[in-house]
């Protein structure tokens, strides 16, 4: 956990978060991410001599060091450090966390930190076999709990919490409907913070929902709760309307230390107030923003009520709706420009991108001295929660 304010965030930006098969299906990572460090540098003013440190997560790379190839190819110089973070969905947010941290050890000035996933190029996987002549045997996602019974099927989860929370589809799917719209009536302001790549320069999930669009809508996962009635359990399913669906795409910021912001001539546009990793149940992985938030709340100081605006990363429609009734946020308040369920969930990437909206959004409206707060939870019930301030 971090808690010092001698952070400032100088930049920030992202790609389009577009479908899986989409525009950028044939980009390799860095080919994604570079282009948007590269504009941010541009955008603000930053020179590329004055970067000491890039830090990337990524989720679905299999190895490596994305981070040094996005590094290299974005023309930084070779004496640029580079590090990769896999926390799977927190990985992005939990890399700006890092850069905060190196620049109060002293370590680094000025840090890009974010994430990108290229997910229509992710590597296939498969386990090796055991024995010399057996099969590899092919698999989709890892373990995230080493005891299986902690680590349940995501949608699963989401339709287990739904049903013992009383979340019904209907509530999950009248979320999706506002966050789609939202997200609409935002697509003009959007473009500005977006860094255009093959000459994809707006999120393409966002779209007005109809009765007709949900109708159609296959159930993704019911609740398999013992001794509950199936009609019950149908009726809190999670529809694939309610799912932040699969993407690629790419999000970061400049931080630096204000020594250096000065030193270089730099504007800091916020400041870093707080963050906070934490560790939640395995089988409510979903919770786990909350359990983040409560401990970022806790740790700065501040309230709910103290907050200008919430970008919560929202996997689910359901994990939305949780969040808000159990930190007591008036929705309005939660995902002003559609979050994550609207945008699409490119997954080493996404907590970034949900911090680049807070700023974006911020920038755009919010007076001077605001506080926003951006979270995020992972597979393995682990969250990622920061605050910061408009400078």
């Amino acid at each position: 956990m971090t808690t010092a304010a001698s952070s400032v965030i100088l930049g920030w930006g992202r790609s389009a978060v577009l479908p899986v098969g989409g525009t950028f299906a044939q980009l390799a990572p860095h080919q994604i991410a570079a282009p948007v460090l590269l504009a941010i540098l541009q955008r603000y003013g930053i020179a590329r001599a004055a970067v000491d440190t890039v830090i990337a997560g990524n989720a679905l790379g299999a190895g490596g060091n994305p981070a040094r190839m996005v590094a290299l190819a974005a023309g930084l110089p070779d004496s640029v450090a580079a590090l990769s973070v896999d926390t799977q969905c927190c990985a992005s947010l939990d890399a700006v966390t890092l850069a905060h941290g190196l620049i109060c050890a002293g370590n680094a000035d000025i840090v890009i930190a974010g994430g990108v996933e290229a997910w229509s190029r992710a590597p296939i996987r498969q386990h090796r076999p055991r024995q010399v002549d057996a099969a590899a045997i092919p698999y989709d996602s890892p373990a995230f709990a080493p005891d299986p019974a902690r680590d349940p099927d995501m949608l699963l989860a989401a339709a287990r919490h739904a049903l013992r929370a009383g979340i019904t589809r209907t509530a999950q799917e009248a979320w999706s409907v506002s966050a789609h719209a939202r997200a609409v009536a935002a697509q003009l302001r959007l473009q500005q913070e977006i860094v255009a790549i093959d000459g994809a320069d707006h999120d393409s999930y966002p779209r007005l929902l109809q009765a007709r669009h949900l109708a159609r809508m296959p159930v993704a996962s019911v609740s398999d709760d013992e001794g509950v009635d199936l009609a019950i359990r149908q009726a809190h399913a999670v529809s694939r309307i309610a799912i932040s669906p699969r993407a690629d795409g790419a999000a970061f910021v400049v931080i630096a230390s204000a020594a250096a912001a000065r030193k270089w001539g730099l504007t800091p546009q916020f400041a870093w107030r707080a963050s906070v990793a934490v560790g939640a149940l395995p089988e409510t992985p979903m919770l786990a923003a909350i359990d983040a938030s409560a401990a970022l709340l806790r740790r700065s100081g501040q309230t709910m009520a103290d907050m200008w605006t919430v970008e919560l990363h929202d996997a689910f429609a359901a994990q939305a709706l949780a969040y808000c009734a159990a930190l007591q946020l008036p929705a309005d308040r939660l995902n002003r420009s559609g979050g994550g369920l609207s945008r699409g969930h490119p997954i080493g990437a996404s907590g970034a991108v949900s911090l680049v909206q807070l700023l974006a959004d911020m920038q755009h409206a919010a007076p001077s001295g605001a506080l926003g707060l951006a979270a995020i939870a992972a597979a393995g019930g682990i969250g990622a929660a920061a605050l910061v301030a408009r400078c």
